[in-house]
């Protein structure tokens, strides 16, 4: 598999992935979902290594998906849950994760309603100098790297199923509509989209999308030497003014469907709105909500996602959702075992 281009420790950010480190991940993920359509689904890759799940925040798929992940690379898995943990009684965070070294663990996927704890787990793991990977499974409003992978990895596969990689996006429109504000995932996806040359557009009401979320992304594009320099266009779009613009914010839905090759759609994340920032669920759904009439802005072809849970009839139709030819969540679903397949096999190809 394609490992040597590969040399870092942590996954914690899209935001310095190179190109190389993304064809390196979407390939080795072709591999294992090669595996996973075997009737041996197992392959002996991690067979000695632990593996710890440490969730401090809720989740279905991303939590299965990890711990399937690692049992098909035949890993051992430790599974931590905060409810029932040492930390009802006081212990802190970093306590916790070095309880888990000291049993032995090669790999923390970490998930936490916080921003940064996972970075702080791999800082605290790097100052001790042991050879500990921390792969950040989703931290509060900043990023969440393996969903982005996902994503990115079930939308190469549908244009080249043999060969999946970042140049298969260059120019492609794909608009992200939801909660952007509260949204972990649309933040690793401007990343990983923006480095594939793709167009992005962001479509949310005003106070799901404010325009300081354009010029806090331009700032860390600039920084990578990306020029995405925002501008006023109306009081309905903020534009990018590059000379070959990617980024672009919308208040309202049409301009960003309008001839969209996809379309990413996200939960409202009720539990993170410490604001009345909706009118209600309906008005929302009448005017964001995606369903197959307004899907007839898109190209013909267009393809919708979601990184789930799925609100019905908030975000999506119903209907819209279950439609295959229009749905890639359930591929979602799939793509993102052999994704983190991929990344535990990259981050533990050289423990061994």
């Amino acid at each position: 598999m394609p490992t040597n281009t590969w040399n870092r420790h942590h996954i914690l950010s899209l935001a310095d992935f190179t190109t190389a480190e993304y064809d390196t991940v979407l390939q080795t993920a072709a591999s294992f979902q090669e595996v996973l359509s075997r009737r041996t689904k197992k392959v002996p890759t991690l067979q000695g290594q632990v593996v710890a799940n440490l969730f401090f925040e809720s989740s279905t798929r991303t939590r299965s998906s990890f711990e399937l992940a690692a049992k098909r690379l035949s890993a051992d898995t430790l599974n931590f849950a905060a409810a029932t943990s040492s930390m009802t009684k006081g212990e802190t965070i970093l306590d916790t994760a070095k309880t888990y070294l000291a049993m032995g663990t090669d790999i923390m996927v970490v998930r936490h309603r916080e921003a940064g704890v996972p970075n702080a787990i791999a800082s605290e793991m790097d100052r001790l100098g042991v050879r500990v990977s921390v792969l950040n499974a989703g931290d509060g409003q900043h990023e969440h790297p393996s969903q982005a992978l996902l994503d990115l990895f079930t939308i190469t596969t549908l244009i080249d199923p043999d060969h999946p990689r970042l140049e298969l996006l260059k120019g492609k429109k794909i608009a992200i509509v939801g909660d952007i504000l509260h949204s972990r995932v649309a933040r690793s996806n401007i990343w990983s989209l923006i480095a594939s040359g793709a167009e992005v557009h962001l479509a949310a009401p005003p106070t799901l999308l404010p325009k300081f979320f354009a010029e806090f992304i331009s700032e860390e594009v600039e920084g990578r030497s990306q020029e995405v320099t925002e501008r006023s266009r109306s009081e309905s779009e903020v534009r990018s003014n590059s000379p070959n613009p990617q980024l672009f914010l919308h208040w309202q839905l049409e301009p960003a469907l309008q001839n969209a090759d996809f379309v990413m759609t996200l939960r409202l994340q009720k539990e993170r709105m410490t604001a009345h920032l909706l009118p209600s669920l309906r008005e929302y759904h009448q005017l964001f909500g995606i369903t197959r009439t307004k899907l007839q802005l898109c190209k013909p072809n267009v393809k919708v996602l979601h990184p789930g849970p799925v609100n019905r009839g908030v975000e999506i139709s119903s209907e819209l959702m279950d439609d295959p030819e229009f749905s890639l969540i359930q591929s979602q679903v799939t793509s993102g075992v052999a994704v983190r397949m991929a990344l535990l096999y990259l981050l533990g190809s050289g423990k061994a």
